[in-house]
């Protein structure tokens, strides 16, 4: 039985060593502050954010066509999934969450006592997000759905007609559905104009985001959720507790940041792209790896043939080649692994063909 407090994922990232090759990471390389003219200037350690900095919560919901009153800033991605969980849950509820799964979604709920809920997105299927799932997976304690679009570990994007079906299952239930959008931004435009912010469906839906994955800014922790005007009431009064206020500093930060994304959209697509074509070529040449393309993100999950679990391969091509991929089992799928291609193109290269050699070696 796991601990309320088992986030095993963030315990491995945080002490694994580092490796040369590291392709375990999925957010956009880390910019620099030329990368943001007027940084400097913003440096300051003054002004007033008590329920988020004005100007922040203005650009975002500018970006997302919404009005402020939807804004609610937090800590990171994963800081607005823990508020919306903190603000909604009481002990003994369930909440919905995808299998593979990204594993502090599962931990969040339990850390407050409700209870997760788990319902499959499989490789037969590419990954797709199936409505009869989720329904299948509802009780009348189900009070959330938790997705991911991207899905982390895959980069699936969900259909927007599933979508809208799971939404109408929860607004039928008196639930909500959460939709951790932290790698949207960084898909493709084909992948971007298929898929529609989910706040922007209807107040059922509510969005988390932030600037660490999609923008090379994971360093400022800048995160978001947007949803109806009730919904972020609740969240600001929860952000009271968890942590009061934000950081002036990142928050002032972010409004610059804010003004030139479509500069760093530009920036991690180039890279993605570049990247994702060494990628898809790389697993088009190894027979032994499945594979669904990742079209909506900066992470692909590989599944080995006749393996049914990649830890001691990890471990083997992290010890012997210097190189860092992620074992399923932290998704709840022990015969793949996580690669990730969003980082510096040479190292990735290299860890390529790391990889290849370890596959060729059976260093499992």
């Amino acid at each position: 039985m796991p601990s309320r407090f088992d986030a095993p994922y963030m315990v491995w990232a945080k002490t694994r060593p580092a490796a040369r090759h590291d392709l375990a990471v999925s957010n956009i390389l880390s910019c620099s502050l030329d990368d943001l003219p007027g940084a400097r200037e913003a440096l300051d350690f003054t002004g007033r954010n008590d329920n988020g900095y004005p100007p922040l919560l203005e650009a975002i919901a500018s970006r997302y066509g919404v009005s402020a009153d939807r804004v609610t800033s937090a800590t990171g991605a994963s800081g607005a999934n823990f508020l919306v969980c903190a603000a909604l849950l009481d002990p003994g509820d369930e909440v919905l969450i995808e299998r593979p799964g990204y594993d502090p979604l599962l931990g969040a709920p339990r850390m407050l006592g409700a209870v997760p809920v788990r319902f499959d997105r499989v490789f037969e299927e590419r990954y797709g997000l199936d409505p009869d799932r989720v329904r299948r997976a509802m009780t009348p304690r189900t009070k959330l759905i938790v997705l991911t679009t991207p899905h982390n570990p895959t980069s699936a994007l969900s259909d927007s007609a599933a979508l809208e079906a799971v939404g109408r299952l929860a607004e039928s239930a008196g639930a909500l559905v959460m939709v951790d959008e932290v790698y949207l931004d960084a898909a493709s435009e084909n992948a971007r104009a298929r898929t529609v912010v989910a706040a922007t469906r209807g107040d059922v839906f509510i969005s988390t985001s932030s600037l660490t994955k999609s923008y090379g800014l994971s360093s400022l922790r800048c995160g978001w959720v947007i949803a109806s005007p009730a919904v972020t009431a609740r969240l600001r009064r929860a952000h009271d507790v968890v942590d009061g206020t934000g950081s002036i500093v990142t928050e002032r930060l972010s409004v610059v940041a804010f003004n030139h994304l479509d500069a760093l959209v530009k920036r991690a697509r180039a890279l993605l792209d570049t990247n994702g074509a060494a990628v898809r070529a790389f697993l088009r040449a190894r027979p032994e790896l499945e594979w669904v393309d990742p079209g909506g993100g900066p992470v692909v999950f590989p599944r080995v043939r006749n393996v049914e679990d990649t830890s001691r391969f990890a471990e083997r091509l992290l010890d012997e080649r210097d190189t860092a991929v992620v074992p399923g089992r932290f998704f709840q799928a022990p015969s793949h692994f996580r690669l990730g291609f969003s980082g510096a193109t040479e190292p990735l290269h290299g860890g390529l063909a790391a990889l290849g050699d370890a596959l060729d070696a059976r260093a499992w």
